[in-house]
């Protein structure tokens, strides 16, 4: 394994409600000097969750809300942040109820994948949701999603439609086919 750089200085350059950008300046093993800048989250960081959650044994829930990240309305997974002092499956269990309108029986961990580990600190944890029932909670969006659903037998097709282009999501969904697939739970 490689030795990580050494840490000469660090300091806050921005901040805003959510976020940090950290200057660090590094040195390399080899003495090479470099700055980087990172985003990190504010607060405590208890990370996030985004849930696969499956309608039947092919159909994966989609929620369709606005990012303004690309200035438009994006299909995605049900995700948020995990609240302090929350459990990840029952973080998850609630980010579904609030966005799509589900809770889930059985709930399983998957994985967890970093955002853009070049610049951001952030996680985020893949649940596997199933046995789904209907049931609401209200959440903090500032108006209802749309939910859709996708078949993970057309993920590659997923890829082209317009409104999705969240990596994250996609990586989720191929993981769970994946994981479902080797388990013998799912027939590709």
């Amino acid at each position: 394994m490689r030795e990580k750089p050494q840490v000469l200085a660090r300091e806050i350059v921005a901040s805003s409600r959510l976020f940090r950008v950290e200057e660090l300046q590094l040195r390399f093993a080899n003495g090479v000097e470099r700055t980087y800048e990172r985003l990190v989250g504010k607060g405590s960081g208890y990370g996030a969750v985004m849930v696969v959650a499956l309608l039947d044994a092919e159909h994966a829930v989609l929620v369709e809300e606005y990012c303004a990240g690309t200035d438009d309305y994006q299909l995605s997974l049900p995700k948020g942040l995990i609240e302090p002092g929350e459990d990840v499956l029952v973080a998850a269990n609630r980010e579904l109820k609030e966005e799509a309108g589900f809770g889930a029986e059985r709930l399983e961990l998957i994985a967890e994948l970093s955002l853009s580990p070049g610049y951001m600190s952030q996680k985020i944890q893949v649940v596997l949701a199933r046995d789904l029932y209907e049931e609401s909670l209200p959440g903090d969006e500032p108006e209802p999603l749309r939910v859709d659903k996708v078949n993970l037998r057309e993920l590659s097709a997923l890829v082209q439609h317009p409104q999705f282009t969240e990596g994250r999501a996609l990586a989720a969904l191929y993981l769970v086919r994946d994981l479902l697939s080797q388990r013998g739970e799912f027939k590709l």
